[in-house]
């Protein structure tokens, strides 16, 4: 049987572990239940993928995301591992022969999401798999004090629970004292070997900087600082906004958010990967599973959730070791409307009251039923039935799902159903008819069977890929068609699929979970108001505060943060005179905006400011009819 070392320098062509690694794989190896506590790009897959490889049997790996599923998938690939993923959207039949390779197929790892361990199907079939060891990705969102808590996490006990004798190894890289111990608590491992690293980034330079118009100031950090970028805004929308500013300003840049199509997010990922583009501009959905080593600056132009959503985000900085910066620009603007995103919206058990009973009556489930029903949900349209803010029905959604009144699963689908209803002859005669129908039904016709005997569901944007053209013309032709009566043309969307896990008893279903919701509404304030202290503290290391919320007190100031650099400055502070001379030299060349001397000169603005106040006070210069400082 292979060492370790001997895995880690055949499959990952290292030729040693890093910091806690091999002692978390030791671990594993001796059969206990393991928690590695590890920070972001501490190199957590290692730890479990490196036992599994040495252990006989299949490592079963819960993971949160698709998009962390595909790229470990992907890199197992790369070194001939054999891996299997069970994704969504798989049908019956694939999720059969998906099962069956993990029995009978010597596959190495199965990763599947949380919510795939409530199917009988997929339990019964792992029951007769030979597991090795178990591992449980993301393992705070188990907590409901951690960041992106999700109920379904507390179904990874069954996997101890069928495989006792195997070990489970938890593995986070954000997670306080009390998100610990609910790890602990929920998957039944008290007595598992924890191993915390220090979460200290010493090559990372953490700076809050008080910006009330940060357009100039991102200009001015992103041609300084050449390297891959990573920049994270409130909404869609922002995402494009801020791309197209930064385009017009010559540089490379795009966006992410997940309202892209598939295709887009590959192309766009694959291109900011490759280095063709130097910024990614991006809501939080961007990021988790892309291991990107040299991204060099992560800009915050709003405020994350909480400290523990900016650690991770921040902690995409600087994976390779070298020098980076974690950005976030403050002021009081963003500050008010992070309280409005985040606390104002919060729904009380009231609101979450209104909110059950609107959404019960909207699916017409009688009182004392609808347990264990799923309904197709189209959330835009139940808003608006009953003029409902969309960003409080959401969290009282949410609400419902953490504490499994519902499950709500948020995958957008849309369907599009045809059925050609005229006879043969009749289809045959109108398409001879109008030639432009002709290869859109030929296409349809090859790929689906059975259009002309029911419902059928079809993909526009395939049949406009193989007719050469646009889906949109597509979606056209078959509205004509419909209107011409020659077929049934149904389109619907839907972006949301709610199980109702309880029966209907209004009230009384929300009164057993009141005490929660204010509990957690509670935490919730307390999480954004954390991160807002953290932002307004320019008197504390920007690195000590973010140690000691992760419950490492006794350390040193990091000596490159925003505010260990404002001490030194004040330690070194340049004389009037300094500043006054440097900014006549510019000024002898040529007249120049305040904006040219900040970004020329490295004093910092106010000494700038200051110093300019100073000699327009003195007649030494004056601002001419282009906005410039020119001297007299």
């Amino acid at each position: 049987m292979p060492t370790p070392k001997e895995i880690l320098k055949h499959y990952w062509k290292f030729n040693d572990f890093r910091s806690l690694q091999e002692n978390i794989v030791t671990s594993v190896l001796n059969n206990k239940d393991t928690i590695a506590l590890l920070p972001t790009g501490g190199g957590k897959t290692i730890c479990f993928q490196v036992p599994a490889m040495v252990k006989d049997g299949i490592c079963i790996v819960v993971s949160p995301l698709v998009a962390l599923m595909k790229e470990q998938m992907q890199k197992l690939t790369e070194k001939n591992i054999r891996a299997l993923a069970i994704t969504g959207g798989l049908s019956k039949a694939d999720l059969d022969a998906t099962l069956d390779n993990a029995i009978y197929g010597n596959y190495k790892f199965l990763y599947l999401s949380p919510e795939r361990l409530q199917q009988e199907l997929v339990i019964e079939r792992i029951k007769r798999m030979d597991v090795s060891m178990i591992a449980i990705d993301e393992a705070h969102c188990i907590s409901q004090w951690g960041n992106n808590f999700r109920p379904a996490y507390r179904n990874c006990k069954i996997l101890k629970e069928l495989f006792p004798t195997c070990p489970l190894i938890a593995l986070t890289a954000t997670a306080t004292k009390q998100v610990l111990e609910d790890i602990q608590e929920n998957l039944s491992i008290q007595n598992a070997t924890l191993f915390k690293s220090s979460f200290a980034r010493p090559n990372v330079a953490y700076m809050t900087l008080k910006e009330e118009n940060p357009n100039f100031k991102l200009v001015q950090i992103l041609r300084k600082n050449t390297g891959t970028s990573i920049i994270y805004v409130r909404n869609r929308r922002a995402t494009q906004e801020v791309s197209t500013f930064l385009e017009k300003e010559n540089f490379k840049a795009t966006y992410f958010h997940g309202g892209l199509t598939a295709n887009e997010k590959v192309v766009r990922l694959n291109q900011w990967l490759s280095n063709e583009i130097q910024v990614m501009v991006a809501t939080n959905a961007f990021g988790m599973g892309i291991d990107k080593p040299d991204v060099r600056t992560v800009i915050h132009l709003s405020y994350p959730d909480c400290i523990e959503s900016y650690f991770q985000e921040a902690g995409r900085a600087g994976r390779d070791g070298k020098k980076s910066f974690a950005i976030l620009f403050k002021n009081k603007a963003e500050e008010y409307k992070a309280i409005n995103q985040y606390i104002d919206v919060l729904p009380n058990v009231d609101i979450i009251k209104f909110i059950y009973r609107k959404l019960t009556n909207y699916f017409q489930i009688p009182f004392g039923e609808g347990s264990g029903e799923t309904c197709s949900f189209n959330f835009n349209e139940f808003c608006n039935s009953y003029k409902l803010s969309q960003s409080v029905t959401y969290l009282a959604l949410q609400m419902l799902d953490r504490f499994s009144i519902i499950s709500l699963s948020e995958n957008f689908f849309e369907k599009h159903l045809i059925h050609i209803h005229t006879s043969q002859a009749t289809f045959e005669n109108y398409v001879a008819k109008y030639s432009y129908v002709k290869q859109p039904m030929d296409v349809i016709l090859r790929t689906y069977g059975g259009v002309f005997n029911y419902e059928t569901n079809i993909n526009p944007s395939l049949i406009a890929t193989k007719c050469g053209t646009k889906e949109t013309t597509i979606i056209e032709l078959l509205n004509q068609l419909q209107k011409n009566d020659i077929i049934t043309y149904n389109s619907t969307k839907a972006d949301t699929e709610i199980t109702f896990l309880t029966p209907r008893e209004d009230n009384q279903t929300i009164n057993t979970i009141a005490k929660q919701i204010v509990q957690q509404n509670t935490h919730i304030k307390k999480q954004v108001l954390s991160l807002i202290s953290f932002i307004n503290n320019d008197s504390v290391c920007k690195s000590q505060q973010l140690l000691a919320y992760f419950g490492e007190t006794d350390t040193e100031e990091c000596k490159i943060c925003s505010v260990c650099i404002a001490d030194k400055l004040k330690l070194s502070e340049p004389t009037y005179e300094k500043v006054k001379q440097d900014i006549i030299h510019i000024l002898n060349q040529a007249p120049a905006t305040s904006q040219k001397l900040y970004s020329t000169l490295q004093f910092t603005e106010k000494h700038i400011l200051n110093t300019l106040k100073k000699m327009m006070e003195d007649e030494i210069i004056n601002i001419n009819t282009k906005n410039e400082f020119d001297l007299l």
